[in-house]
């Protein structure tokens, strides 16, 4: 006994130390790691302590942490094991704030909020290039194709939802100074769900592709990836058939970066992904040629190279590339690319081009076919992901878009892309703050306003009418003259030059100068100063394509490129609204979607740009910290207290810190909980209680009661062990029944467990029971012993009958055989099935008469509504009644008319009056009166035998037609004007 005592001493001893160990560990985790909600900061104004908990927690790989439901993301530049299958089912069902920060945390909450709610949501994803957007978006997809109820059908969407990422990555995204793998176009996808939570379809939206990639890259940048793709990765056999060589130096659109090749990228291995892909997404092998045929032209039509004649124009003089370019005729292509049609008035006028005009014409062509290919791209992706399954489907969206862009040089690009990120931001706060008013009304805790940062005044600088920088940079767009880019900043200079978010060379001070060139403009954007450089932005947003182009490429054989630049498509001598224009418009339908849904936000962090694992540059992600608005998403929801919880929640965790409340509770929550924080001793302005919620104001106060709760636990524990070491003589029988507390506990638990698996198991054996004895008792009278079984025999044969259903009346034979309690409904479905196929039968001969003779016989339509007598017309040989005229006198004589299989008879009563082999019938006549005359016209060599027949037929319609049918010739009946 004393030995065994000894032991228990020794384990529990163990176990306490544990347990204080844990304690201490919980205790100091947070200066360790930091906190993982920024909400819960103290000073949570401080720029400072925010980078240092966001360091601390880099430095031990936990690259996520909250902004309340907001989710910050680090880019670790390297694998982690986070994101296994296991992990997803951790994060699975869970209350949003129980486990670590995670983006499949989001996800999740995202996703049971939308099914609780019936609404429908987004998730904003942004930030630099290179800072993981479209890894994250990538992510959530994964987790809800894992996370959804599967089927079949679903299964299928879930796949197209997931491998239109790399089709898309592939056109749309390219390797630039910041990241080998951006993307220069915005997305937003709608994922469609049932309501049983399956995906059920998708839809996608593109904004602003940067096809200025397509003929121009910067020094160290690449164009877009498929081409890569393409000429690295692609069969002989089809380089072969697009005139394409394996060397990416042949091509002028590829090596203006001087970096076709990439260590990080695989593009022999991403080609396969494509092509894959493209098959899953439901591309026919047609579509795929011609989509990589347009591919190879845009890198023919970069080799084109301009000679100068004698009066010092354009020409092109046997260009091997040409004859490659989407099957145009060599003539038109040419006269398309070194001459402009000019129309005036009712002349056409072709102007030749200089070499200059001309190499900008064929890179405004290149621009425009590949643009509006990958508008047919997204296009065509968003039919194969269609919702062809739930007319009512809550949908989540994702947006990943560009972030806020500074560069050494920025142009107009970058304009477009942080006006966008200043729409965003004023969007951003506005959502955070009405969710923020509304939680707090709905809870009947008073709103206090808080104080930020209105970007208004910066969006009404770029998008105000008439003054806005937008309006300015069309206005010089449209003018007459010679309008330039320094006249176009002139003219900001004169009607926006007092503005206090906008400076320029000319109106800045001597220290001002010294960083600004006297073409450059800056803006104090709600992110910082950016300066932009004018040059080239005119030309961009022009980016002008001439209607001659338009016109060489309807004359296109590629099907893609006849779909993308349509006969239909008009010719207006209006000049097309300009690239800001049509991308502030795609902005404001952007910004309807967004606001009809709920939002949910994950910002993206760049650590450094070396893309080094491990390495955190403060001043980089300062930067950004800054231009996310992540501090001043932080003030907002922090003005008015850091932590809310449910009531249950709250209790559940920190009851044991109150005897009152202290094992069990049997009041209500609300209840419980003010006893708690009485007990605790929260002042009055520390918290609010809510309807359903606890408010808290300050995160110290939270600490507070952690830290207590943690010493609350240890203290819980060392209950069993008081008196242990300080009384040598304890009563053995009592230490046995403290000691071996914890063994009880387990021997309950695991208990518990058994019983529940005996229960599942005899449940099991009933039902097995219950449907043997039903398979036994399956021939006798439905009673309580086969109800089920024979219900499970019902649904087994119909569900085997829906998919092997006879194809024609015809395959009796191939009915499945049906069980006994089945036979009475097997036979009514056959009856029925024959029943509706015959229907069918008619209705196509209907079909047929339609075709013969609508809008050509006036007492056709009155015909359409009298059905066709089955009893007649379905059988080999047709009999109708019918009145013959004598070719002497016209006298009528009643007869029936018959067709047959070989030939046509005139019979009266049982005599054959005439036979017409349907090789002599040269052809049948009515009229396009309202009579029911027709003339059967027949070949006769033999002036003694009989000629043409003159009858009329009640059937008219209903004759001809099978008559039609066994000749197996519409064309022999004729419709003819007048009698």
């Amino acid at each position: 006994m004393t030995h065994m005592v000894l032991e228990v001493k020794e384990s529990l001893e163990e176990r306490c130390n544990q347990i204080l160990r844990n304690m201490e560990a919980s205790l100091t985790a947070r200066d360790r790691v930091g906190i993982q909600d920024f909400v819960l900061l103290d000073p949570h104004t401080s720029e400072s302590a925010f980078l240092d908990n966001l360091r601390k927690r880099f430095h031990e790989n936990l690259i996520y942490t909250y902004i309340g439901t907001l989710l910050v993301s680090v880019n670790p530049y390297k694998e982690l094991d986070i994101y296994s299958k296991k992990q997803m089912d951790t994060y699975m069902g869970v209350n949003f704030f129980e486990l670590p920060p995670h983006i499949y945390a989001l996800a999740d909450n995202v996703f049971r909020t939308m099914q609780s709610e019936f609404n429908n949501h987004f998730i904003l994803i942004s930030g630099e290039s290179g800072a993981g957007k479209t890894e994250a978006s990538k992510k959530i997809l994964q987790f809800y194709a894992v996370s959804c109820p599967s089927t079949k059908l679903l299964n299928n969407v879930r796949d197209r939802l997931l491998l239109s990422n790399p089709v898309l990555e592939a056109f749309g995204n390219a390797k630039t100074l910041k990241n080998d793998n951006s993307s220069r176009f915005g997305k937003y996808m709608d994922i469609q769900f049932d309501h049983q939570g399956g995906a059920v379809g998708g839809h996608i939206l593109s904004y602003l592709l940067e096809k200025s990639r397509v003929v121009h890259q910067n020094h160290g940048e690449r164009n877009f990836h498929i081409f890569y793709q393409l000429v690295e990765g692609g069969e002989e056999d089809l380089l072969r058939w697009l005139g394409l060589e394996r060397n990416c130096k042949n091509y002028r659109y590829l090596v203006q970066g001087d970096c076709a090749k990439v260590s990080s990228i695989n593009d022999k291995s991403d080609w396969k992904t494509v092509r894959k892909a493209l098959s899953v997404i439901e591309f026919s092998e047609s579509d795929t040629e011609h989509l990589f045929g347009i591919i190879a032209s845009v890198l023919h039509l970069g080799n084109i190279k301009f000679d100068v004649d004698a009066r010092g124009y354009a020409t092109l003089n046997n260009n091997q590339e040409m004859h490659w370019l989407l099957g145009i005729p060599n003539q038109v292509l040419q006269q398309g690319l070194t001459h402009r049609k000019i129309e005036a008035k009712t002349e056409e006028v072709f102007s030749p081009f200089s070499v200059d005009h001309a190499v900008y014409a064929r890179d405004a062509l290149a621009k425009a076919i590949y643009g509006r290919t990958f508008n047919w791209l997204v296009n065509k992706i968003n039919e194969s992901l269609a919702n062809k399954v739930s007319k009512k489907a809550t949908v989540i969206g994702l947006l990943d878009i560009y972030g806020f862009e500074v560069f050494s040089v920025n142009s107009f690009e970058q304009f477009c892309i942080n006006y966008c990120n200043e729409k965003l931001q004023q969007l951003f706060i506005e959502l955070t703050l009405k969710s923020e008013q509304e939680e707090y009304e709905m809870e009947g805790i008073e709103w206090e306003p808080v104080p930020y940062f209105n970007n208004k005044i910066i969006c009404d600088l770029v998008e105000e009418k008439f003054r806005g920088i937008i309006s300015l940079l069309d206005e010089e767009c449209l003018r007459p003259g010679e309008a330039t880019d320094i006249t176009f900043l002139e003219k900001m200079e004169e009607k926006i030059g007092g503005h206090p978010h906008f400076v320029t060379h000319k109106l800045g001070d001597q220290k001002t100068r010294k960083t600004l060139d006297r073409g450059d403009f800056r803006l104090l954007h709600y992110a910082g100063e950016v300066t932009y450089c004018v040059v080239g932005f005119l030309d961009k947003n022009n980016d002008l394509l001439y209607r001659n182009g338009k016109e060489v490429m309807r004359q296109s054989k590629n099907a893609i490129i006849k779909h993308c630049f349509p006969s239909t498509e008009p010719d207006s001598k209006r000049r097309p609204e300009t690239v800001v224009t049509q991308f502030k418009s795609s902005l404001v339908g952007l910004t309807e979607i967004l606001m009809s849904k709920e939002p949910w936000y994950v910002r993206c962090i760049k650590p450094n740009e070396a893309k080094q694992p491990g390495h955190f540059n403060d001043v980089l992600v300062r930067h950004q910290v800054k231009y996310l608005g992540l501090m001043e998403h932080l003030r907002v929801r922090r003005a008015g207290f850091a932590y809310r919880r449910k009531y249950e929640i709250f209790l559940q965790r920190y009851k044991p810190l109150c005897p009152d409340t202290w094992p069990n509770w049997k009041g209500t929550a609300a209840e419980g909980v003010q006893l708690l924080i009485k007990h605790l001793g929260y002042k009055p302005d520390e918290y609010k209680m809510g309807r359903t919620k606890i408010f808290i104001r300050h995160p110290r106060t939270l600490f507070a009661t952690e830290d207590a709760f943690q010493v609350c636990k240890h203290k819980l524990g060392e209950i069993w062990l008081n008196g242990w070491s300080c009384n040598a003589t304890v009563n053995i029988k009592n230490l046995l029944h403290l000691k071996l507390l914890p063994v009880f506990i387990e021997n309950c638990w695991r208990g518990l467990m058994a019983r529940k698996e005996r229960e599942k198991r005899a449940w099991a054996v009933k039902v097995i029971k219950k449907f043997i004895k039903g398979f036994m008792t399956r021939n006798e009278p439905a009673c309580i012993d086969n109800s089920e079984y024979l219900a499970y025999v019902r649904q087994n044969y119909l569900t085997r009958l829906k998919e092997n259903l006879p194809k024609t009346v015809l395959q009796k034979d191939s009915w499945l055989t049906p069980p006994p309690i089945m036979q009475e409904v097997s036979d009514a479905l056959v009856q029925q099935t024959a029943f509706i196929r015959k229907r069918r039968i008619l209705l196509l001969l209907k079909v047929q008469t339609s075709s013969m003779f609508k809008g050509k016989k006036e007492n056709y339509p009155f015909s359409v509504c009298r059905p066709f007598m089955d009893t007649r017309i379905c059988k080999t040989t047709y009999s109708v009644p019918v009145v013959k005229y004598d070719r002497n006198g016209f006298r009528p004589r009643l007869r029936q008319l018959i067709f047959t299989q070989q030939a046509a008879y005139l019979v009266e009563e049982a005599k054959i009056k005439q036979r017409i082999d349907y090789s002599s019938l040269r052809g049948v006549s009515v009229s396009n009166l309202s009579d029911n005359f027709l003339i059967l016209h027949v070949t006769c060599d033999d002036i003694n035998k009989k000629g043409d027949l003159v009858l009329q037929c009640d059937y008219l319609f209903e004759a001809l037609t099978k008559l039609s049918i066994i000749v197996n010739n519409q064309n022999c009946i004729k419709v003819v004007q007048g009698r």
